[in-house]
């Protein structure tokens, strides 16, 4: 139990209805589990508005209800008839300017405030969030820390491993993960924080210690998400007015519009700019049998020399990566030997993540899938020589068709095979996604297959490799299922691996 009033307390609000001198039993969002004493908040979504819940609540016996409207209008929206719906004299109604802000505040009051009790360190960007997240945690822990995670694969908390269903979960869902950390001992969280996070409030309630920015791509632009390049970039800088240190990345041509605005104090890193703060230098790329790497030498303020790095995946993004971990490790004064461990040992699933099959060639599985992502991925393994870059993939259904044109296109003109299969189909036909994909590849002179099973897709990949093939699954990455008509049936591409060799 707390009281209404220190659940409030970091809000300005308005009594609309009741006392709000009252205990609170639980903060529910969801009406479907509010039980007596529970305070319900409203939240206005794409497609519902909790205010209509009001009289399910009321009647499960709710004590609060926080509205972003007035009593008037609530009233008129549960008009039954003729006969307007009225709000019991039993139940308090606050009402606050937004209720998704108001809800990081409550929950973090909730739970104690548990971010107090860590150092909290959010990544956002277009690309490399997920990446640098997993670096950070692993040389934290090579460091003799615990540390949380928090983003799109997962949400790990000690020895736990929780699905994700967002990026950045709802506040409430991100103070009670902060709670659990507290009470498992953990010192340190990394979360990846999305411009939807940000844009929906799920990140307010809290200070972080160090925020970062990795990259801007024109991605997530549309209906339900950004209305144009512009908001999506002021959704992304709004994390600099919300922590204490800030590292950007310096090569990227948005981050003066980032830091308009900002609050914290600056940390660069780059490539190519000259005066970043962290640097990297000698770039070399690592192609050994099976595994793709990429070494440099990092140049780190008040360390004498630079540290060399390696890393055991491919490309110049994975340097950016490192660089933006090694800034963050930096900051928090961590050693050079530490460093260079963790990052030689970050395994992210299906993020480039190397599938040991065969010395003869190299088979990589990776999220990529999208245009941008895949085009990205593809010009970084052709730097590596490959003997043929085999591309396989497929494209989500009940989707925009244009995105399976523009991958057909650009797989076509990057690989030189392309294996057109299956992904998501959700409730389309696999084959209308296929043939999709099919226009776009016609634009280019790729080769290519169609083999809609993903698993013989796999096969024939593995079974007509040749020497010094790098071979690339893309779009599954880490998702371990494969939705059809509205069920999600188990597939994760390292078991069907497993079983092909088997087969063989």
């Amino acid at each position: 139990m707390k009281t209404l009033k220190h659940l409030l307390s970091g809000l300005t609000y308005t009594c609309l209805h009741g006392n709000s001198d009252i205990d609170i039993s639980s903060v529910i969002y969801d009406s479907r589990k509010v039980n007596p004493g529970s305070l319900f908040i409203c939240i206005v979504g794409a497609n519902s508005d909790g205010h209509k819940f009001i009289p399910d609540v009321v009647a499960k016996g709710a004590a609060c209800i926080v509205v972003s409207r007035d009593i008037p209008e609530i009233e008129a929206m549960l008009i039954d008839g003729d006969t307007p719906y009225m709000i019991p004299d039993t139940v308090t109604v606050i009402k606050v300017e937004d209720t998704r802000y108001a809800m990081a505040f409550i929950s973090a009051a909730w739970f104690g405030n548990p971010a107090e009790k860590l150092t909290v360190i959010g990544v956002t960007g277009t690309k490399g969030k997920t990446t640098t997240t997993y670096m950070v945690k692993s040389i934290l822990e090579h460091a003799g820390l615990k540390c949380g995670l928090i983003g799109t694969i997962e949400i790990i908390i000690g020895d736990e491993h929780i699905h994700a269903e967002n990026t950045t979960p709802e506040s409430y869902l991100v103070q009670e993960y902060f709670s659990r950390m507290v009470e498992a001992g953990i010192t340190h969280v990394v979360m990846e924080v999305s411009s939807q996070g940000l844009m929906l409030h799920r990140t307010q309630g809290f200070i972080f210690d160090i925020g970062i920015f990795t990259n801007l791509e024109p991605d997530h632009i549309g209906p339900n998400e950004h209305r144009d390049l512009d908001d999506y970039i002021h959704c992304k800088s709004l994390l600099f007015k919300q922590c204490r240190h800030g590292i950007f990345n310096t090569d990227d041509s948005h981050t003066s519009r980032i830091l308009e605005g900002h609050t914290c104090d600056v940390l660069t890193y780059g490539i190519t700019t000259d005066d970043a703060d962290i640097k990297a230098d000698n770039i070399q790329l690592i192609n050994r049998p099976g595994i793709l790497g990429v070494e440099f030498d990092a140049r780190i303020p008040d360390r004498e020399q630079p540290v060399h790095i390696t890393l055991p995946t491919p490309g110049y993004f994975s340097v950016y990566n490192a660089l933006c971990a090694i800034s963050i490790c930096h900051m928090l004064g961590i050693a050079e030997g530490v460093m260079q461990a963790g990052l030689a040992n970050t395994k992210v699933k299906g993020r480039v993540e190397p599938i040991h099959v065969s010395d003869d060639y190299t088979l990589l599985i990776d999220y990529a899938h999208n245009a941008m992502a895949l085009e990205s991925l593809l010009t970084t393994l052709k730097a590596y020589d490959p003997g043929r870059l085999v591309c396989l993939f497929g494209c989500g259904g009940n989707r925009a068709k244009s995105r399976r044109y523009e991958m057909g296109e650009v797989s076509g003109r990057l690989a030189d095979l392309t294996i057109i299969t299956s992904d998501n189909p959700r409730d389309e036909e696999p084959q209308a996604i296929i043939d999709d994909i099919k226009t776009g590849i016609s634009k280019t002179d790729g080769k290519y297959v169609e083999i809609s099973d993903r698993k013989e897709a796999i096969a024939y990949s593995m079974k007509n490799a040749l020497p010094g093939d790098i071979i690339v699954l893309a779009g599954k990455g880490h998702e371990d299922y494969q939705e059809i008509h509205g069920v999600k049936h188990p597939m994760d591409e390292r078991d069907l691996i497993a079983d092909i060799l088997k087969e063989l």
